[in-house]
């Protein structure tokens, strides 16, 4: 298994980060306090070309004065990578390249189903909650690694 746990070297500690949700399609994105304890859905990226997709996210980190980025990992229900996993990672890869900003994984099993279940009860219209769908999902991949990140310094504490 191949389950990705939060790596307290490459983001840094404090300063503001940003959860993706990647699809091909449409991104969602959220961001986090520079204090990283707070994660809140920004919007939903819809993909246009690799020219396009490369300045919008150079603008995002200088705008949302991001020193990194957390991308949700899909893994099999066994914690196996899969076809999404690489283009993932491929993503990824290209988003440090753009930015220059270190990229950090996080497992993103359920978050579109905690998304999903979260939006239902909301209230909101069905469009409504389609078009916040991936911005809450990366809300999630984002909170969860910020716990996850603050579990195991607590841990480590410790120890």
């Amino acid at each position: 298994m191949n389950i990705p746990k939060p790596d307290k070297t490459l983001l840094p500690s404090s300063g503001r980060l940003a959860g993706i949700d990647f699809g091909t399609v449409r991104i969602g994105i959220a961001v986090c306090d520079t204090e990283q304890i707070i994660s809140s859905p920004l919007e939903t990226y819809v993909c246009r070309s690799p020219h396009q997709d490369a300045d919008y996210f150079k603008q995002l980190a200088r705008r949302e004065s991001l020193c990194g980025f957390v991308l949700g990992l899909p893994v099999h229900m066994s914690g196996d990578e899969s076809q999404k996993s690489q283009e993932a990672r491929r993503f990824g890869a290209w988003l440090n390249e753009q930015t220059g900003l270190p990229v950090d994984w996080m497992d993103e099993r359920y978050t579109t189903v905690l998304a999903r279940e979260f939006l239902s009860q909301s209230g909101l219209s069905g469009k409504s909650r389609k078009a916040k769908l991936d911005k809450i999902a990366a809300q999630i991949i984002l909170s969860a690694y910020l716990e996850c990140r603050t579990h195991h310094r607590k841990i480590e504490a410790i120890e």
